[in-house]
C-alpha cells in the first residue's frame, strides 16, 4: 500500500492529495489545528509508522524547518519509508540580472528567507531515501490568480522592461509531485525546477487577464513610482530577475505542462469559474 503523508495540506497540498488518490495512493495531510479533511500537525506523530512516502509544504522559519524541529526521530525511523518530497523554492537562485538558471545550477541566495530554503533542502537531502526538491515559480491557480486581484482592485500593471517572472499553475505542481512519486529511485537527492515555459513581466499577465475579463487593465505604472508602495515582501520579490528553465525537470519526469504559459493557465482558470458558477 502506497502511504502518503503531507505535511501541510494547503493550497497545494490539496491538489497534489486528490491527484494521489487518483494514482492510488492512501493519503493523510496535516494542518495546524486539524480540519474534517486533515490531522493536527502536532498529532502526526503515528503517521510516520506508515507512510511510505512523505511532502513537506511548510516553509522553513528562522529557527529552521519546522517539521524535522518536530518529527526528525519519527522520520528517521520510519520503517516503510521510500521518498520524500520538498516543496521549496526558486528563491534559492538568487538575482541572475535576468540570466538563465537550470535544474544543476548552485543555489546562491541573495535574501534571507532564500538562505533558510538551502538549509531547509540540505537538512531533508541528507536523509538516506530517494529525496525530490522541488523548487516552485510563483504559485497561481483557481481562488489564486490576476483575476482575483483586479475582482479586488488591487491589481497593479507595473512596468519594468526586461523584469520577468516564471509561474507555475497549482495543478502542474500536484502533477509533477505525483509523477516523481510514482519513479523508483534510489535514495539520494534530486532537483526539479517547477517553473512555466515562459517567464513573463508582470504586467503581461495583468493585461491578459483583463482581456479576458473584458475590462480595461489597471494604468500603467513605473516600478520607480510603484516600489515606495510596495510591503516588504512584494519588494523582495521585485529585487530579483531570473529566468528558470525546467527542461530537464520534464524530461526526468516524463511529461509536459498542462499549462505551458499563464495564457493557457488563466483561460482554464476561468473556463473551470463558469463551470463552477450556479446557474
Amino acid at each position: 500500500m502506497k502511504r502518503l503523508l503531507i505535511l501541510g495540506l494547503g493550497y497545494c497540498g490539496t491538489a497534489i492529495a486528490e491527484q494521489a488518490r487518483v494514482a492510488g495512493f492512501a493519503v493523510v495531510g496535516t494542518s495546524r489545528s486539524g480540519t474534517s479533511s486533515s490531522i493536527p500537525f502536532d498529532a502526526a506523530g503515528a503517521e510516520f509508522a506508515a507512510a511510505t512516502h512523505i511532502l513537506i509544504t511548510a516553509a522553513p522559519e528562522e529557527a529552521g524547518d519546522p517539521v524535522l524541529a518536530c518529527y526528525a526521530a519519527a522520520i528517521a525511523a520510519a520503517p516503510a519509508l521510500k521518498w520524500i518530497g520538498y516543496l521549496s523554492s526558486t528563491v534559492v537562485f538568487g538575482n541572475r540580472d535576468g540570466g538563465w538558471v537550470a535544474e544543476d545550477t548552485p543555489p546562491a541566495p541573495t535574501q534571507a528567507r532564500g538562505a533558510r530554503r538551502v538549509g531547509a533542502e540540505n537538512a531533508w537531502a541528507a536523509l538516506p531515501v530517494a529525496v525530490d526538491i522541488f523548487r516552485l515559480a510563483g504559485i497561481y491557480g483557481p481562488g489564486r490568480s490576476a483575476f482575483d486581484d483586479l475582482r479586488a482592485g488591487r491589481a497593479r500593471r507595473i512596468i519594468k522592461p526586461g523584469h520577468c517572472f516564471g509561474r507555475i499553475h497549482r495543478d502542474d505542481i500536484a502533477q509533477a509531485v505525483v509523477a516523481a512519486m510514482l519513479q523508483d529511485r534510489a535514495p539520494g537527492r534530486r532537483n526539479l525546477n517547477l517553473t512555466d515555459d515562459e517567464p513573463s513581466e508582470s504586467a503581461a499577465v495583468v493585461t491578459e487577464a483583463a482581456a479576458l475579463l473584458g475590462v480595461e487593465p489597471p494604468p500603467p505604472i513605473l516600478f520607480a513610482d510603484a516600489l515606495p508602495t510596495m510591503s516588504p515582501m512584494a519588494r523582495s520579490f521585485w529585487a530579483e530577475n531570473r529566468k528558470v528553465s525546467c527542461l530537464k525537470t520534464k524530461a526526468a519526469l516524463g511529461l509536459i505542462w498542462r499549462y505551458t504559459t499563464y495564457r493557457e493557465g488563466l483561460r482554464a482558470i476561468m473556463i473551470q469559474e463558469r463551470a463552477d458558477r450556479p446557474v
